[in-house]
């Protein structure tokens, strides 16, 4: 018996050649760009608005640059030298500045962790009307923060704002000044910024509560925990990749925090309240020092970036 051997056959669209002599690429050949004409749009508008922006921002830090002369002096690293030299003229009011963002961080970051988490767990509960509650919660941070700041800085106004009004009605005062004195001006600020801003914090923790299987919680009532035990080890356990980017960016947006201290209290009383980004702002644009601006910019930003990896090496130990 004969025996015919077989040849393996091929797709004619990717092995059979062409009258030139050249194998056509077939389906297989071309998937290869198609995720790259897909991932275009977005490659285009990351390296126009971000990776560009980054890379000219630094080229800036390195130059004495005001955008209206035309001469832009190349200084090494003056720039940065300066901010860290004990009377320099931008290293006082940019450290200054830093204190005052470290203030309002500080405090205002367990405010927007701890009373956010209690919203949501109201939230959470089977109370009837939540769902109008969650749209009361979360209905301020819809607005924009110049119409935050102007209604807030009517309502606390010393002369005829509401606020003062009410107090003086109680008995407890009706001359605070609210946007020209400290600590009021950081009361105000960090009030406003809290009151404004837990709905969004809110909603994520209230995400993270219902991915949280209930019959954990039925597990432990059957154990014999109590409300608190159930919080803190199954909650909070379940809640921990939650907290975790709640809290990074909770720092990052508090440590940004530029329009309610601009169009409330204008850095007032003095340059108390004048934030790292107010005064960048005013460096850049206002003095026209960008090189001295771009500097502060990158300081900040390593700053921030420290923040980010402690806060995640610290979620991590825990989940360790």
């Amino acid at each position: 018996m004969s025996t015919v051997a077989t040849q393996p056959q091929h797709d004619a669209a990717t092995a059979a050649p062409s009258r030139s002599g050249k194998v056509k690429a077939g389906p297989a050949g071309r998937s290869g760009i198609a995720p790259w004409l897909f991932l275009a749009p977005y490659l285009v508008l990351f390296l126009a608005f971000v990776v560009a922006p980054i890379v000219f921002g630094l080229w800036i830090s390195l130059h004495d640059y005001d955008y209206t002369l035309p001469g832009k002096p190349f200084v090494g690293l003056d720039n940065y030298a300066k901010l860290f030299t004990a009377g320099s003229v931008t290293a006082g009011p940019f450290w200054q500045a830093m204190r005052a963002t470290g203030i309002f961080t500080v405090i205002s970051v367990p405010l927007l962790l701890v009373v956010p988490l209690a919203v949501a767990l109201l939230m959470n509960a089977k109370l009837r009307g939540r769902n109008l509650f969650r749209a009361l919660y979360f209905a301020p941070y819809v607005l924009g923060v110049a119409v935050v700041s102007s209604l807030w800085r009517f309502l606390l106004d010393a002369n005829i704002g509401l606020v003062n009004q009410y107090l003086g009605a109680l008995g407890l005062g009706d001359h605070v000044a609210w946007l020209t004195s400290t600590p009021p001006a950081w009361v105000a600020l960090i009030g406003v910024t809290v009151w404004w801003t837990l709905g969004f914090n809110a909603v994520i923790y209230l995400a993270g509560l219902q991915d949280i299987s209930p019959e954990l919680y039925e597990a432990a009532r059957v154990d014999g925990a109590n409300a608190w035990q159930r919080f803190r080890n199954v909650t909070l356990p379940g809640l921990r990749p939650v907290l975790s980017f709640v809290t990074m960016v909770t720092i990052i947006a508090s440590a940004n925090m530029f329009g309610q201290s601009y169009l409330m209290t204008r850095g007032a009383p003095g340059r108390e309240t004048r934030t790292a980004i107010y005064q960048i702002t005013e460096t850049g644009l206002t003095n026209f020092q960008m090189g001295d601006a771009a500097a502060m910019s990158y300081v900040l930003t390593v700053v921030l970036m420290l923040l980010s990896v402690g806060v995640f090496m610290l979620f991590r130990e825990r989940e360790a």
